[in-house]
């Protein structure tokens, strides 16, 4: 017991010996708390989400059935995954969007089967598919890799195409500026080779011309070139995903819906129903007429020309053919008319003959 109180004695001693030598202000600490830490690693997260699109992504467990080939019956596992290999960076409209990884692979049989004399096992697996899968309406951001003055050609994360046509740009406050021409003396070749790697993508960008603000001359998109739009339209084609994308404040209004433009002639008064005209129905000699027009014309194609020099040889071969079997036919006509008149006449000389050979008998 004495020993306990006399440690006691000497750590209440330390303690207020450290406090007088402080005078009641302490130095700060040079460790940083968990907090500080953690608010750190929070605060760089939220900064690489700035242009967050993280929404489009998400882990999907799939499931489906596979014939390993019989090259992999010594690895199927090996074979399985060469085979979800083969599916990345493509559209797969089970999953509806892009698949970009796999993960844990799960065979569902313990066995695999092997059907009739098919040399392929049947195997059924599960697994976790890492999917980009953006949907109409989703707010995404992607670097500006070109300009048009019909379209603004972004990439989200450097890899996906999205494209914004003029119609869903802004154009009552951005305008299309265009680019220095190659020939173009004042776009010297000496300023381009001062600093050719300075520049770099924006160079390109701006090569063929830019969008820019028509007060204040400001490109279109933020300071690094990246551009927030609105998802409109997906188009899948070969198993490859792109994007139509918007900007205009509403994205889904009719007024953006692009309206083909009709030529009138200047007497012609324009109609009130011209948005919405009638159908008009053509009877077949109509469209045949049309046709002949059409072929009348003065840029008639090689093509049509040999058709219809085709057409009419044959045609004029054909009425000769039918003007030779009609003469044929005539001269057939004719020599049965005469071989009947023939026929006519020796049948008369017989009969005189044989009345004649009659009367001889009846003398004698």
């Amino acid at each position: 017991m004495p020993q306990h109180a006399e440690e006691h004695r000497s750590k209440k001693r330390k303690h207020a010996a450290a406090a007088d030598a402080g005078g009641g202000t302490a130095e700060p600490s040079t460790k940083r708390s968990k907090k500080d830490k953690g608010a750190k690693v929070l605060a760089k997260a939220d900064k690489g989400k700035s242009r967050a699109t993280d929404a489009a992504f998400r882990v999907a467990r799939a499931s489906l059935t596979l014939t390993v080939p019989p090259v992999f019956a010594a690895d199927v596992r090996g074979g399985v995954e060469e085979m979800l290999d083969s599916m990345l960076m493509r559209y797969i409209p089970a999953l509806q969007g892009v698949v970009l990884a796999h993960d844990r692979l799960q065979f569902l049989d313990q066995v695999a089967s092997v059907k009739a004399d098919c040399p392929f096992a049947i195997c059924k697996v599960a697994f976790d598919a890492t999917v980009w899968s953006p949907r109409v309406g989703m707010k995404l951001a992607g670097k500006i890799n070109l300009c048009s003055p019909d379209h603004v050609s972004l990439l989200v994360h450097r890899t996906f195409n999205v494209s914004i046509p003029r119609h869903h740009i802004t154009t009552d406050v951005y305008e299309f500026e265009y680019g220095p021409a190659e020939n173009d003396p004042e776009f010297g070749a000496g300023e381009g080779e001062e600093n050719p790697k300075a520049e770099g993508a924006e160079e390109q960008v701006d090569e063929g011309g830019r969008w820019v603000h028509k007060v204040t001359g400001t490109k279109l998109g933020d300071t690094d070139g990246y551009l927030e739009f609105t998802v409109i339209g997906l188009t899948i084609a070969n198993q490859m995903l792109s994007l139509v994308g918007s900007i205009q404040p509403n994205p889904f209004s009719p007024e953006h819906v692009p309206v083909a433009s009709v030529t009138t002639s200047p007497g012609s008064k324009p109609s009130k129903r011209a948005s919405h005209p009638d159908p008009v129905v053509l009877s077949e000699r109509e469209v045949d007429a049309l046709i002949e027009e059409g072929s009348g014309s003065e840029e008639e194609d090689a093509f049509q020309k040999l058709g219809r020099m085709g057409d009419e040889a044959e045609a004029a071969e054909r009425r000769a053919r039918e003007a030779a079997e009609e003469a044929t036919r005539k001269e057939k006509k004719r020599k049965r008319r005469e071989s009947k008149v023939q026929g006519d006449g020796t049948g008369d000389g017989e009969d005189v003959s044989g009345e004649k050979k009659s009367k001889r008998k009846k003398k004698s």
